[in-house]
């Protein structure tokens, strides 16, 4: 069994960061930092309350003046990278929220995001001061340094996970989108992948400007196009039209219409037709596309997963996305394990399972989910 996240504070870790520090610093006293750090209910915090406990200590045992505090954790910062180190950006977080403090904070955040990550400190200061943030991010949008470019889409992410909710971008995400023209080109694969996603947080809240977006984007740059079709892709799962056409995907005929329909037949089994929590199905699906010109098809199965309360909710898993030819057919078996996941818990009850092509249900079948078994 995996560790859980929280461990990487295990172990050897706060020693010897406070014999890091001590070497930044004589005065710090290792031996009370880490009696703070271990307190009380130490074990029994996950990630962020560990960190944020760290963070609390390192406050403690730095001199009181921020800015003399900063100067100290400048001396071994570029020995800190990675996860563990989210301490130096959210140290900035707890302690420079103050007005008098915010050019030295954001200069700390730029700094420290190159070493681990300042996404997540540096919400608060866009919820304090949206408006200036909005600047700040624009002039971090054209910086040198990838880690900071990413850090100007990342961090002003509407529903970044793991972290603040941004509810003003939700509502109104307009003042983002300069932000991410200056990226979108950006050379950096890691800052591509921030600017999809961050496109993909706004399309759960105003579907048709990300696709009028996509649609002014689209097809003039391979950089540009990557960030398109990753970042549409919920609204590819929900079969927006427009995205659905600009990706080429063939549109189903409308009643009436005198066109073929896209599926000629389609079926879908599972076996066997009871499983309990933890234990895996086999899923049997056949689609026979029509006679005529090959079309471009996104195939998924879909499971209407039983929640807690006794509703349901429906999740979709792909299957293929390719061209077909004409009255071809596609089949195959997805086995599909019902064993709880860190994102999903499941519950005994009736689970739909469909299958799905270009956004259209075309058959169906249903399994039972039992309580777990006994060990």
């Amino acid at each position: 069994m995996a560790e859980p996240l929280k461990a990487i504070y295990d172990g050897t870790f706060i020693e010897q960061f406070a014999a890091l520090l001590k070497t930044a610093w004589s005065p710090f006293d290792e031996a009370a930092f880490a009696a703070a750090v271990r307190e009380g209910d130490w074990e029994q915090l996950e990630l962020k309350a560990r960190m944020r406990r760290i963070t609390e200590a390192l406050g403690a045992a730095l001199p009181q003046a921020y800015e003399d505090a900063l100067t100290i954790l400048y001396r071994i910062d570029e020995k800190c990278t990675g996860l563990p180190y989210l301490v130096f950006p959210d140290f900035v977080e707890v302690f420079g929220m103050e007005s008098r403090h915010w050019e030295r904070s954001l200069a700390a955040l730029e700094r420290f995001t190159a070493y681990s990550t300042s996404e997540f400190a540096i919400r608060p200061f866009i919820l304090a001061d949206p408006e200036r943030l909005v600047f700040q991010m624009l002039e971090w949008a054209d910086h040198p340094n990838e880690h900071v470019r990413r850090l100007a889409s990342e961090g002003i992410r509407p529903r970044l996970p793991w972290a603040q909710a941004l509810p003003l971008f939700k509502r109104d995400p307009l003042p983002i989108i300069p932000i991410l023209d200056k990226l979108k080109c950006d050379p950096s694969l890691y800052v591509r992948k921030s600017v999809a996603n961050n496109i993909n947080d706004i399309a759960k809240d105003h579907p048709e400007l990300v696709a009028g977006l996509a649609a002014s984007w689209f097809g003039v740059n391979d950089r540009t196009d990557w960030i398109v079709r990753h970042g549409c892709r919920t609204l590819i799962k929900k079969s927006n039209p427009r995205i659905m056409a600009l990706f080429g995907y063939t549109a189903h005929a409308e009643q009436g219409e005198d066109v073929l329909p896209l599926v000629a037949e389609a079926a879908l089994k599972v076996n066997p037709s009871a499983v309990p929590v933890g234990g895996e199905a086999a899923l049997l699906y056949r689609v026979q596309l029509r006679e005529g010109e090959r079309v471009k098809l996104r195939i998924e199965y879909g499971i209407d997963f039983v929640k807690s309360g006794g509703k349901t909710s429906l999740k979709r898993f792909l299957l293929s996305d390719r061209e077909y030819a004409g009255g071809e057919v596609f089949e195959g078996v997805r086995v599909h394990r019902f064993a709880d996941l860190t994102t999903r818990k499941h519950y005994s009850g009736t689970h739909r399972l469909t299958l799905w092509v270009n956004g259209r249900e075309s058959a169906s079948a249903v399994l039972q989910v039992t309580e777990a078994e006994a060990t």
